[in-house]
């Protein structure tokens, strides 16, 4: 492996990084607020560390599947170690386990809080929490082959490494062409809901916190009780919309946006991914007009925007769902599992996998009763190779073994065994909020600090799809 060139593309990653954070201070300088030392402190930490792993000499320009599984993981780590300092400096955070905790999940856009009560916080390092979303939405790594392809560190395998799925369709030829015009299609989606929250009402600060919210599907919030407290129907049916199109295909948003909708409405990963939220919607509204005696419009109003909110991965909230009947807590706990869609944003198992493995599940039924037929998973007319549906199988495996194991490490620590489970699957899910003692309206500063280093360590594997954060840990990757 090429440690030099790895080492000089996460000098790039953190150059980028601290060149991030100068809109942070300039909020701060907007606002008026008497202290910008923990930014400054901040970008200058991050870019001389940077510039100084940059500045490393290479020979070798080529980008293996060795160097982008490094260069992925190692990034993400760099990016939450060295974000994290704005929170302590600021005293927003004292603890650094706390502030590691937080920045991972905004970067992993996982969007839990270990934060009692956000309004206090200053805008500054409010809109760092939320641009560290923004930024792992789409990926920090993307971002590089996007803007510096003149370094030649392309090729599919960091592309392969980064972003989420189990398949990845190259937009254009070219990876470095492939980000720029996705990053398009970001920060289209992004302007116009900051456009249309603004018009809803939102001051222009909270349409942007909740855009990069929304479109990378993290959930950070600037107010305690999230989405919930605009008590805006209009506000609720805009993010609605966003987290429903950020938790699809970005490519599919790339060929709408030139006029080609036909693979938008072909796509069958998408039609069981919209399925599933029409259904989650339908029943969770009749368990809560059953149960709780809920108005039709007042179960239809939560029941869309918690549904569409955890499927996503998203995690804001408008309602307690804590409080809800089993069957509907139920309901949100198995979507916590299924997630958005392969190319999307969102985390989870991916609508994608759940489709082949359904498939799979379909076909082996098929040839107990027809013992010689020769059947083959189809998604639609494609046939999925053999190899896709296997490694399917293994992921889907792993994700249940390292679910498993974080719930039962939080278990050792003293959580409950609701808790624990849902703090490990939204945490390796990239989910947000959980049940019981990390519910909706709660956090997870109750959770021990060896607890936090899990579930910090559980989002960045959610985040990488398992293999990416593995294989680095494997021996023989070394070898």
């Amino acid at each position: 492996m090429h440690i030099n060139l790895v080492l000089k593309t996460l000098g790039l990653v953190l150059l980028f990084e601290a060149a991030a954070m100068v809109p942070s201070l300039f909020v701060g300088l907007f606002f008026h607020e008497s202290n910008p030392q923990p930014f400054l402190i901040s970008i200058t930490a991050a870019g001389l560390v940077g510039l100084g792993l940059y500045l490393v000499p290479i020979k070798n320009k080529n980008v293996g599947y060795r160097e982008g599984f490094a260069i992925a993981t190692f990034g993400w780590l760099l990016l939450a170690i060295f974000g994290a300092i704005p929170f302590v400096l600021s005293g927003a955070l004292p603890s650094y386990v706390d502030a590691l905790f937080e920045t991972m999940s905004g970067f992993t856009t996982t969007g839990s809080s270990v934060l009692t009560n956000i309004e206090i916080l200053p805008k500054s390092v409010l809109f760092w929490r939320s641009m560290t979303h923004w930024l792992g939405g789409m990926g920090i790594i993307v971002l590089t082959l996007a803007l510096i392809p003149s370094l030649n560190i392309g090729g599919m395998q960091m592309f392969k490494a980064e972003v989420p799925g189990p398949t990845k369709s190259k937009v254009l030829p070219r990876v470095a062409q492939t980000s720029r015009q996705l990053y398009k299609v970001y920060v289209i989606i992004t302007v116009t809901q900051i456009i249309l929250l603004k018009l809803a009402g939102l001051s222009w600060f909270d349409a942007a916190i909740h855009s990069f919210g929304t479109v990378a599907t993290g959930g950070f919030s600037n107010y305690n009780a999230s989405v919930g407290h605009f008590q805006s129907v209009s506000v609720e049916i805009i993010i609605i919309f966003f987290m429903i199109i950020s938790g699809m295909n970005f490519s599919l948003h790339y060929y709408a946006m030139r006029g080609n909708l036909a693979p938008l409405w072909k796509d069958r990963e998408s039609k069981l991914y919209l399925g599933v939220i029409v259904v989650s919607i339908a029943l969770i509204i009749i368990d809560l007009m059953n149960n709780m005696d809920y108005a039709a419009t007042k179960a239809l109003r939560e029941a869309s925007f918690q549904v569409t909110s955890i499927i996503t991965t998203t995690g804001f909230a408008t309602a307690d769902f804590e409080k809800w009947p089993p069957l509907s807590k139920f309901i949100l706990l198995i979507l916590m599992f299924f997630g958005g869609c392969a190319g999307s944003t969102g985390g989870g198992l991916k609508a994608g996998r759940i489709l082949i493995l359904f498939k799979s599940v379909s076909c082996q039924l098929t040839r107990l009763i027809h013992p010689q037929a020769v059947l083959r998973v189809r998604i639609g007319r494609d046939v999925v190779n053999h190899e896709v549906v296997e490694s399917v199988y293994n992921f889907f495996t792993l994700y249940i073994l390292i679910f498993a194991a974080g719930a039962l490490i939080l278990t050792g620590l003293g959580l409950d065994l609701i808790s624990a489970a849902s703090a490990s699957i939204t945490a390796l899910g990239n989910v947000g909020p959980g049940l019981n003692l990390v519910g909706p309206m709660s956090n997870f500063s109750g959770v021990p600090d060896l607890g936090k280093l899990t579930l910090t360590l559980l989002m960045l594997i959610g985040r990488l799809e398992i293999y990416t954060v593995l294989v680095v840990f494997s021996v023989r990757f070394w070898r």
